[in-house]
């Protein structure tokens, strides 16, 4: 009897070729971008330092394509974008020291979106580790401890033989839900010592499995099919597990309303009659959820936004299927199933009994008209008109890459993403400057479909130096540049609570000289023509700016007073 793990696969005569006589000039560098090559990488992020020269050095010597960017938090959030259109992991090389801090914003943004980023850094040599002061240019006490806290696993490499089976290590740990960004550092000594080991010729790491506990789901199947109001919350990791499909048969047998976390965008049909939208945020949303019976969680965690800043009160059974163990129940009490969404999804499918219940789409129906009362009484004609252009110029199954700034707070509610994995935010973390670098990186993805990117004035100057990086490798991306004068959103916080603004108000550039200081187009537009402008530059191949002076207000809040 032939057991799978007694199968050992054999190499190529090509393969055994390399390995006898591999060829020369290599260093540990090169090791790196074989492993990569072999795990079925075929693009890396970065940005080049010295003692990371090696890497670099071997990169002329393979077929990755490189795509650096100016900053390395920029090349982070790339990377992540990378990784959450593609579902691959992005490989992100990075220097040692101040480049490799660099980066912690956007690995902090990628932890929390679950996007799996593999950044591979140098360190100083081999001498300098272990917490000893020896002066090496970057040097830190200990590198890795600065990333434990963000990253989902870190890997130290002290030898050539170790740099293949640490990558796939990574790999596999950031590919295994939840995905997330994980952590490889070399010393810059390993990395430009000649190796004499033969060619990395190919990889085995395949990410693992996390399916339900079956007596969970039988449980779980048994209080929906029984229940009388049941409703469903997803969230990210249904995009992420691509179980949209499954999501959706799942709500129609069970007739179970249906309402998408910010980073769940795009997980069940805007239009379906089961839809509640993305309305999270509004308490007539938090009424019906409290008022469940029984409340499906799906990949998510139910944190601040998710909860409508922590006043969302459950009197139903909830359950709850997250794949972040450190998430299960961390805010309410659940059936708590540790799972891919989208195998949890599929034994439920299995198991439940299909509900009959005529009301539920009047039901839904109910609550979006409460909610449409509601806004349409704040007299906010400018902002739905403002994200209501950007809807209809931007195609349907195109991505878009959201800043944190107002029309984002606006969108996270009112947008209709037209299709799950299509709108991405850094709502995960809420770091600025993500969306331009983070669009780059989901053009290098496809550029078969134009990219938008939205961000505000204060938001861009975070990011403005990729415009070089745009230019540079023709990225298809259209910038919406939102200009209020400042920190738009901080302005109104701290206008509502202290009665005036501080450190809010900015000098900005010429936007539009900007971008086409740097070779990019740039046209100026207004709230009337921001449809057809934006409509012209993202059919437009290349990169793109577009400007929009406009002072935008959020919709008022309805959790202030209902913590109890």
């Amino acid at each position: 009897m032939t057991h799978d793990h007694d199968l050992v696969l054999r190499p190529t005569p090509a393969q055994t070729e390399a390995a006898l006589n591999p060829p020369p000039g290599r260093n540990g560098g090169d090791l790196v971008v074989e492993t990569l090559a072999g795990l079925g990488a075929t693009t890396v992020f970065g940005l080049p330092g010295q003692h990371a020269l090696g890497m670099f050095d071997a990169l002329r010597r393979s077929d990755l394509r490189y795509i650096g960017l100016r900053v390395e938090n920029n090349a982070g959030f790339a990377a992540d974008a990378y990784g959450r259109i593609t579902g691959e992991a992005a490989p992100l090389l990075l220097s040692t020291g101040p480049g490799a801090l660099t980066s912690l914003a956007a690995l902090q943004e990628a932890a929390a979106a679950s996007a799996p980023v593999l950044a591979i850094s140098s360190q100083v040599p081999r001498a300098g580790l272990g917490g000893g002061r020896h002066g090496y240019l970057h040097e830190l006490p200990d590198q890795a401890a600065s990333f434990r806290g963000v990253v989902k696993s870190v890997h130290t490499v002290r030898s050539q033989s170790q740099i293949p089976s640490a990558i796939e290590a990574a790999w596999t740990s950031a590919l295994s839900a939840p995905h997330g960004p994980v952590w490889v550092e070399i010393p810059q000594d390993v990395l430009l010592a000649e190796t004499a080991i033969p060619v990395v010729t190919g990889g085995d790491a395949f990410p693992e499995e996390l399916p339900p506990r079956p007596e969970l789901t039988a449980v779980a199947a048994d209080l929906l099919s029984k229940a009388a109001r049941p409703a469903i919350i997803a969230g990210g990791g249904v995009v992420r597990a691509d179980a949209s499909g499954k999501l959706r048969q799942l709500a129609e047998r069970l007739r179970a309303p249906v309402v998408t976390t910010p980073g769940g965008k795009g997980a069940f049909p805007w239009k379906h009659p089961l839809s509640l939208q993305s309305w999270i945020e509004d308490r007539h949303t938090t009424d019906f959820l409290e008022d469940a019976d029984v409340l499906l969680v799906v990949g998510s965690g139910l944190g601040e936004l998710s909860s409508n800043y922590h006043t969302f009160k459950p009197r139903g059974r909830v359950i709850q299927i997250e794949a972040d163990l450190g998430k299960l129940e961390s805010n309410h009490p659940a059936l708590g199933i540790h799972a891919d969404a989208r195998l949890a999804l599929q034994a439920l499918l299995e198991t439940v009994t299909e509900r009959q219940d005529p009301a539920a789409p009047e039901r839904v129906r109910e609550v979006l008209a409460k909610v449409g009362e509601r806004i349409a009484a704040q007299e906010l004609t400018l902002e739905q008109d403002v994200l209501a252009s950007v809807r209809r110029a931007l195609p349907a199954d195109s991505p878009s890459f959201w800043d944190m700034t107002i029309l984002a707070y606006w969108a996270w509610s009112a947008f209709d993403a037209k299709g799950p994995n299509h709108m991405h935010s850094a709502q995960g973390a809420g770091g600025l400057g993500y969306a331009f670098p983070a669009a780059l990186g989901a053009a290098a993805a496809d550029p078969t479909r134009p990219v938008l990117a939205v961000s505000g004035d204060g938001g861009a100057l975070y990011s403005i130096a990729e415009l070089a990086t745009a230019r540079q490798y023709d990225l298809n991306v259209t910038w919406l540049i939102v200009d209020d004068g400042g920190y738009g959103i901080l302005r109104e916080y701290m206008n509502d609570a202290f009665g005036e603004a501080t450190a809010t108000e900015l000098t900005r550039p010429d936007y539009v000289a900007l971008a086409e200081s740097f070779g990019v187009p740039g046209v100026r537009t207004s709230p009337e023509n921001l449809e057809q402008d934006l409509a012209q530059a993202l059919a437009a191949p290349g990169p793109s700016v577009v400007l929009l002076p406009a002072v935008l207000r959020m919709f008022a809040p309805t959790h202030l007073g209902r913590s109890d």
